[in-house]
């Protein structure tokens, strides 16, 4: 089973993702964290995600500043990143290509969104 972490301030975000991806049978846990810093703190507790889909777009603490965080620690910076944003300009969607594993626009297709998390975790 792999470990999904979903970082958005909007619970009904977290509750659609973890709801769509639990649902394709027992190939994924879904940890959802509200904020940057509860991300963070979920961390420091070793609750490591295989993977972690990030909003760039929250309060008190921008998804960018919670990857700029990832990157400095050793473990945590091997974590595919997924930003899933409503940040459309051209310079955000530049630099989430070449600072994360994938760059996804909201609102997008569970389906679609499925593909990619089995493509970069190898499922």
């Amino acid at each position: 089973m792999k470990k999904i972490m979903t970082v958005d301030d909007e619970p009904d975000q977290i509750y659609t993702i973890k709801q769509a991806l639990e649902s394709f049978g027992d190939k994924y846990e879904v940890i959802g964290a509200d904020s940057g810093m509860q991300c963070l703190e979920l961390l420091e507790n070793n609750q490591i995600p295989d993977l972690i889909l990030l909003d760039i777009m929250m309060p008190e603490m921008s998804g960018w500043d919670v990857l700029a965080k990832l990157k400095e620690d050793p473990e945590w910076k091997k974590i595919p990143i997924f930003f899933l944003t409503a940040k459309t300009d051209d310079y955000s969607k530049e630099f989430g290509k070449i600072s994360a594993q994938d760059y996804i626009e909201k609102p997008f297709k569970l389906t679609d969104l499925k593909k990619r998390i089995d493509k970069a975790l190898k499922i």
